[in-house]
C-alpha cells in the first residue's frame, strides 16, 4: 500500500501507540520493523513515523533522505537523544509522546491531503528586537517574492497588542484568537482561511484588544494543523517567554528565525533563548537587526549567540513612519523588503506555484 503512511519501529509498545493514533485518525498504515524492511515503500509513502530505535539503523541503511519523516520519541530518555537522531536522519519534526499525540493524529489524517505548509517561527532574542515586524513583513511579501504562494501569519503573543495593528488591519472583519479558543479536532482549512482577515493576500490570525484569556493547547494544535493544510507558508510570531501555546506552535515549525538587535547585551539574552529553542526545533537561524545606536557587525553577534547567520537587517529609516501610517511592513524597497526577499528565497522559494 504505497499510498499509506509508513511506521518504522521495532518497539512493540511504540507500535501499539502509533497504531492506536492511526485508528483515531481513521487512516490505514503500513508497518516495517526496520529501515531494511521499509525499503520497497520508503520513497513512496506520503509520510514516515520513525521510532528512535530505528534511527541508527536508518543511518546505516543508505536509504535516501526524504521529506515527511517525523521522529516520535516517548518522553524521558528517548526524548534526550531525539534531536541528535533527527538531525542525523533528516527528520522534519520531532513529536514527543504522549504530549504530541494530537499532532501525530493530525499529521496522519492529513497525509492524504498533499504536502503541508512550510512553517517558519520568528522569535525575538531580546526586547525590542522587531520579530513581529519581520514576521508580518515576510507574510505580506511572500506572494510577491514567490508567485502563487498562499501565506498565513499567526500571532502567538497575547500580550503583543495584536499583529493586525502592525498591519493596519485592526478594523478588518474576521475572527481573532478568542473566537477560536474552543476549536478542537480536525478543523476545515478553507473555512478557517475565509473566516480570517487578509492583508496583501496573506491570511492573518491575531489577538484582539479584549481581556486576555488562556489559549488551550488543543486549540493551537487544531488551528495550526488547519493552517498548514490550507496554505503553502505559515509564519508564526512567537514570544520568547515560555508559554504552552507558543511551545505547541514551535512543535510545528520547520525552521526558526531568532531576531536580535546588534549589541552585546541583546546577544547575551539571545544566547539564552537559542538554548531553549535548540531543544524544540532542529533548524534555528539568526537575524541581526541594526538600529541607529546598535550596530555591532553581524558575524560577531552570530558567533556570540552560537547560531548560523540567516541575514542582517540594516537601519530602515522609513519603517517607523510607514508603520505609523498603517502601511504593512515590507511593502517598500527598503532594507526590510530586501531581507524578506532573501529569506523567502532561501527558506521557501521552492513553494511557488507559478515560479
Amino acid at each position: 500500500m504505497p499510498d499509506r503512511p509508513l511506521i518504522v519501529t521495532g518497539d512493540p509498545l511504540l507500535l501499539d501507540d502509533l497504531l492506536r493514533l492511526s485508528a483515531s485518525a481513521g487512516v490505514e498504515v503500513q508497518v516495517a520493523p526496520d529501515p531494511v524492511a521499509a525499503r520497497p515503500v520508503w520513497s513512496r509513502a506520503p509520510m514516515v513515523l520513525l521510532g528512535v530505535d530505528a534511527g541508527p539503523h536508518l543511518v546505516r541503511s543508505a536509504l535516501p533522505r526524504r521529506a515527511g519523516v517525523v521522529l516520535v520519541p516517548r518522553a524521558g530518555p528517548e526524548e534526550r537523544v531525539a534531536w541528535d537522531t533527527a538531525a542525523r536522519v533528516g527528520a522534519e519534526a520531532v513529536l514527543v509522546l504522549p504530549q504530541a499525540e494530537g499532532l501525530v493524529v493530525d499529521r496522519l489524517a492529513g497525509a492524504g491531503d498533499g504536502p503541508s505548509a512550510r512553517t517558519v517561527a520568528v522569535v525575538p532574542g531580546a526586547g525590542g528586537a522587531g520579530a513581529s515586524t519581520l514576521a508580518a513583513a515576510l507574510a505580506v511579501s511572500a506572494g510577491r517574492v514567490v508567485p502563487g504562494v498562499r501565506a498565513m501569519l499567526v500571532d502567538l503573543d497575547p500580550f503583543g497588542g495584536g499583529v493586525d495593528l502592525l498591519l493596519g488591519a485592526e478594523s478588518q472583519p474576521g475572527l481573532r484568537w478568542p473566537a477560536l479558543a474552543g476549536t478542537r479536532g480536525r478543523a476545515a482549512p478553507d473555512e478557517l482561511r475565509t473566516a480570517l482577515p487578509s492583508v496583501a493576500g496573506a491570511t492573518v490570525l491575531s489577538w484582539d484588544r479584549g481581556v486576555v484569556l488562556p489559549l488551550p493547547v488543543e486549540a493551537v494544535e487544531s488551528v495550526l494543523a488547519a493552517a498548514r493544510r490550507g496554505h503553502d507558508l505559515v509564519l508564526l510570531d512567537v514570544p520568547r517567554g515560555a508559554d504552552l501555546g507558543a511551545d505547541a506552535a514551535l512543535a510545528t515549525a520547520d525552521a526558526v528565525l531568532l531576531v536580535v538587535p546588534a549589541d552585546v547585551r541583546s546577544a547575551a539574552a539571545a544566547a539564552r533563548v537559542a538554548g531553549r529553542l535548540a531543544g524544540r526545533v532542529a533548524d534555528v537561524r539568526l537575524v541581526v537587526r541594526e538600529t541607529p545606536t546598535r550596530r555591532l557587525p553581524a558575524g560577531p553577534v552570530a558567533r556570540a549567540v552560537g547560531l548560523p547567520l540567516a541575514g542582517r537587517l540594516g537601519v530602515d529609516a522609513g519603517l517607523a513612519a510607514a508603520l505609523e501610517r498603517g502601511d504593512p511592513p515590507g511593502r517598500s524597497r527598503g532594507p526590510l523588503a530586501q531581507l524578506c526577499r532573501a529569506l523567502l528565497v532561501d527558506l521557501v522559494g521552492h513553494l511557488g506555484r507559478a515560479a
